[in-house]
């Protein structure tokens, strides 16, 4: 009875170090995260923002920040830890060790007629015919008695002295850290008993096993659905005008998912009359237009309106249900714009390019989304190619205000960040009509937003010009200034409802075949990843050219300078293509702010290869490559489109003539800056 006692004693151990082993590293985990992201969280702090709620820091706030379901789990979890530590620390007893002088009260070593003493006086206090308490009774037979008789009796001693107890060697006891009532194997207890270990040793290994692969098969590495990929890489198409990308980027499985009710009905119906212009419909045809439209699978309608929804900041409409598909969609946004535009950036060609054209397009329609700009605000108006867009994204800025500013022939959005700040404050003033708070809002914006310069280079490392069939060293440094001094920042985004970091793509193409060369996503967040990039890059490059010790060194460190300054290295590598001169394109996007982007002109000549040997790698074989006919008969589907074209989209016609242009001398590759127009 005793064993089994100590055995359920040890039950609440065993289910507490089960707890604390998964539940003790978790935890720190989620702690050390949310102070980095406490740490690198430098926001936009004009009114607007701040009114939106996801900075704010009021009690409601972050209790409903904290209130997720694997937060509230994670403090039950701690809260069942700290009734299980008070149980054990009120219930549970140290095992005693056997002391007979302890037990009689004497020293080590005591005479016979002390121990006898000792015996006399403790037997009066405890002995049965003295005390009727039986808790004194079984103290006196179980330690009293036996501690005189392991001092007095010859035998006893001899077996207190060889074995720590008088009663001789004590057997080994083992048991199960188990309630008493699981301890007991007849009956019902026995089957509970057997369902346990089969429960945990079988089916809960079983069970997750199941759940695991079932969600692997379901999801890539980055939690986008198979079969999302699979629609992306079906529907893409290398002539696809940026407004069509809308309409591959809603054909996201995880958007089919999000259920369709048919109380959605009447407010999809209202939200489609709000959102109408924006849906490229044929007014000449407007009935079987919006025939066709409701005609679509039910998920593909549903987003398409919530997308248009937030293009036209018309989220106020939408019900509480549709408000959390609304917010749901948002929240998957910029995990599935990533994934489209690698499946445009895949290798199709023979030469392993992707597509510039869609790419430009994926990259707009992320600017848009987190800005909350309608698509159609960048159709060519006045002398701005890009619209009213960039403007649109300014706090207090609307159509009217920028057709008023437009007269003081301030036509572009460049034109209006290059204006001097008393310039510009009397533009604002006496045109736009902005009070002093208005206008501190839309300063503060301006300078959140970055002004990027990029540094492009390409050489074959350790030889002189690039000649065909060579593997081609890029190397690119992009620098961000901002107003405000910060580098790593979120963008101003105050209707868009999550923290959005801000990234930027990175593409080495040439605009006239619409073919990627390189392509590599760049972000400012993480000082600290940056400078390990950039230094095992520049060491491998000086390593590679034969550079002495010294010279790395000092490479890296002028590196690491330059990082820490507010630069990123982007490093790549492409294939040399046939002989003749090649007028590229680096295009560094951002896909977070519109009219930020920047463009670099390089032209590269490639030489006859007279070199011995080559250095042709398997750059051609990286990805698929396209049947022939398809470009052919999707260029066809190109002259369809009548909508917008992106500021970047260019005339064929005019860029034949222009692909083959001046020879360079030298090294084989020069750069020229130009800003977006």
């Amino acid at each position: 009875m005793g064993a089994s006692e100590e055995n359920s004693a040890l039950f609440p151990i065993f289910v507490f170090t089960l707890m604390a082993l998964p539940l003790v590293p978790y935890t720190l985990v989620k702690i050390l995260s949310a102070f980095s992201k406490k740490a690198m969280t430098i926001h936009c702090q004009c009114s607007m923002c701040s009114r939106s709620g996801k900075y704010g820091k009021s009690i409601f706030r972050q209790i409903s920040n904290f209130s997720t379901c694997s937060n509230l789990s994670l403090v039950l979890l701690w809260i069942v830890m700290g009734v299980l530590i008070y149980y054990i620390r009120h219930t549970s007893h140290e095992v005693k060790v056997f002391e007979p002088f302890s037990i009689l009260g004497l020293e080590p070593g005591a005479s016979d007629s002390d121990i006898k003493k000792a015996y006399r006086r403790l037997s009066i206090q405890y002995h049965p015919d003295k005390n009727p308490d039986p808790e004194a009774h079984d103290y006196f037979v179980e330690y009293i008695s036996k501690a005189y008789q392991a001092l007095t009796d010859p035998v006893s001693r001899e077996n207190f002295e060889k074995y720590g107890h008088p009663d001789g060697r004590q057997g080994l006891q083992m048991g199960i850290a188990l309630p008493p009532f699981l301890l007991n194997i007849d009956g019902v207890s026995g089957g509970i008993l057997l369902l346990g270990i089969v429960g945990v040793c079988i089916l809960l290994p079983l069970v997750l096993a199941v759940i695991y692969l079932s969600r692997s098969a379901k999801y890539t590495g980055n939690y986008v659905m198979h079969q999302t990929l699979s629609a992306y890489y079906y529907f893409m198409k290398p002539s696809l005008a940026p407004s069509k990308v809308l309409d591959v980027f809603i054909k996201a499985a995880e958007f089919m998912e999000i259920p369709v009710r048919r109380s959605d009905g009447e407010p999809l119906q209202k939200l489609f009359m709000l959102v109408r212009s924006e849906l490229n419909l044929d007014l000449k045809n407007i009935r079987q237009e919006q025939t066709k439209f409701w005609k679509q699978h039910p998920a593909l309608v549903k987003t398409e309106l919530l997308i248009q929804a937030q293009l036209t900041r018309e989220s106020e409409a939408l019900t509480p249900a549709l408000l959390r598909d609304f917010r749901r969609m948002l929240e998957l946004s910029p995990r599935l714009l990533e994934e489209l535009m690698k499946m445009a950036l895949i290798p199709r060609t023979a030469q392993g390019h992707g597509w510039l054209r869609p790419a430009i397009g994926v990259v707009e329609l992320s600017q848009h989304i987190i800005q909350a700009v309608p698509l159609s605000s960048r159709k060519v108006a006045g002398g701005s190619s890009e619209g009213v867009a960039p403007f649109l994204q300014l706090p207090h800025f609307s159509e009217a205000m920028v057709k008023k500013i437009a007269r003081k022939k301030v036509r572009t959005f460049q034109d209006f960040r290059d204006m001097t700040l008393e310039d510009r404050v009397e533009l604002l003033t006496q045109v736009a009509g902005l009070s002093p708070t208005k206008r501190k809002d839309l300063e503060m914006v301006l300078e959140m937003m970055p002004s990027l310069t990029v540094d492009i280079t390409c050489e074959t490392e350790g030889e002189e010009g690039i000649q065909e069939g060579d593997i081609v060293t890029m190397r690119v440094w992009i620098s961000l200034e901002r107003g405000n001094g910060l580098v790593a920042a979120l963008p101003h985004a105050p209707y868009y409802p999550f923290h959005k970091e801000e990234n930027f793509w990175l593409l080495l193409a040439d605009s006239v075949s619409n073919d990627v060369w390189v392509s590599q996503k760049v972000s400012f967040m993480d000082e600290a990843v940056a400078i390990t990039a950039a230094s095992k890059a520049i060491q491998e490059l000086k390593e590679g050219s034969g550079a002495s010790l010294k010279e790395t060194n000092a490479a890296v460190r002028e590196a690491v300078e330059r990082v820490k300054s507010g630069s990123r290295l982007v490093m790549g590598k492409f294939q040399a293509p046939g002989e003749g001169n090649y007028n590229l394109t680096a295009f560094c996007l951002s896909d977070s702010w519109i009219g930020c982007d920047k463009k670099t002109n390089l032209k590269i000549k490639i030489l006859k290869r007279s070199r011995a040997g080559t250095r042709t790698g398997p750059l051609s074989e990286e990805g698929p490559v396209m049947e022939e006919g398809i470009e052919e008969e999707e260029q066809e589907e190109e002259d369809e489109y009548d909508d917008y074209e992106s500021e970047y989209s260019e005339d064929e016609e005019d860029g034949k003539d222009s692909k083959r242009n001046r020879v360079v001398p030298g090294a084989g590759a020069a750069a020229e800056n130009s800003d977006n127009e």
